[in-house]
């Protein structure tokens, strides 16, 4: 089965993820936006999730990160969560 890592941030409105998502492009690191902003407890870790397969996360998030490119910054990607910027860092 095919597994991916990657890491994300969850934050309430799209605004906000797009900001942060510019903020990335310009240059901030992701891992200490993920520790600032991500209301999701993997915040702490930089927005790691670790390994996961197909179908163990919601259907919006293993559709972008079972398709994107790797270490390219994904989103606003909305969930019933609210909205995510996902970076898929392996996958294989």
């Amino acid at each position: 089965m095919v597994q991916a890592t990657a890491r994300h941030l969850l934050v309430k409105t799209e605004e906000e993820c797009a900001s942060l998502k510019q903020q990335i492009i310009d240059g901030a690191d992701f891992a200490e936006l993920a520790r600032k902003h991500s209301a999701c407890p993997s915040g702490a870790q930089g927005g790691e999730l670790g390994s996961f397969g197909p179908g163990m996360m919601v259907r919006e998030f293993d559709e972008v990160v079972f398709s994107a490119p790797l270490n390219e910054v994904q989103g606003p990607v909305k969930t019933a969560f609210g909205f995510h910027l996902l970076e898929v860092t392996s996958r294989g």
